[in-house]
C-alpha cells in the first residue's frame, strides 16, 4: 500500500530539480477527501517528450491520463516532475505510454484508469497508444478523449 505523506512533506510549495529519469521520479499521493462517490480526474500533458531509444532523437506526444480514484489521488507537481523525466529517457511509445499508466496505478491503486498516448509522427507515421485497467465504473462521466486524429499538413 502506498504511503501518504503529510502535507509538509509533499513537493508540493518547494523547489524540486526535474528527476534524471523516471526511476529516480518521485510520484507522490495525497488523500482522496470524496471517497464517498466515484469521478473521474482528468490529467492532460500536451507537450510530454521522450527520446527514441534508437536513434537519440526527441519524440512528443499528447498524454490524456483519466482516473477514477479509490483512496489516493495524484499529487499533480509530482506527476508534472514524474513526466518530465521522460525527457532524457530513451523508450518506444508504447514503453512510455504503458510505463506512465503502470507507475499511476502502483502509487494511487485508482478503481479505474486509462490513458491515451497520441505521439506525434515519425516517419510521417503517428502512432497513438492507448491503455485500461479493467471495465470503467458506472455512473461515471468520461468525455472522449478530445484529441483530433492526426491530419498532416493541409488537411
Amino acid at each position: 500500500m502506498t504511503k501518504v505523506k503529510s502535507p509538509a512533506d509533499l513537493l508540493l510549495g518547494k523547489q524540486a530539480a526535474l528527476p534524471q529519469s523516471p526511476e529516480e521520479a518521485v510520484l507522490e499521493a495525497v488523500e482522496n477527501p470524496h471517497k464517498d462517490v466515484d469521478y473521474v480526474t482528468r490529467f492532460t500533458a500536451p507537450e510530454f517528450t521522450s527520446l527514441c531509444p534508437v536513434t537519440g532523437q526527441p519524440d512528443f506526444a499528447h498524454l490524456v491520463i483519466d482516473f477514477v480514484p479509490d483512496r489516493l489521488l495524484v499529487e499533480s507537481k509530482s506527476l508534472k516532475l514524474f513526466l518530465g523525466s521522460f525527457r532524457n529517457h530513451g523508450a518506444f511509445h508504447e514503453d512510455c505510454t504503458v510505463a506512465i499508466a503502470k507507475r499511476i496505478v502502483a502509487t494511487i491503486e485508482p478503481k479505474w484508469l486509462r490513458i491515451g498516448g497520441f505521439w506525434y509522427p515519425r516517419g510521417g507515421i503517428p502512432i497513438d497508444v492507448f491503455y485500461q485497467t479493467g471495465r470503467m465504473p458506472e455512473n461515471v462521466v468520461v468525455p472522449d478523449f478530445g484529441v483530433a486524429p492526426y491530419r498532416g499538413r493541409g488537411s
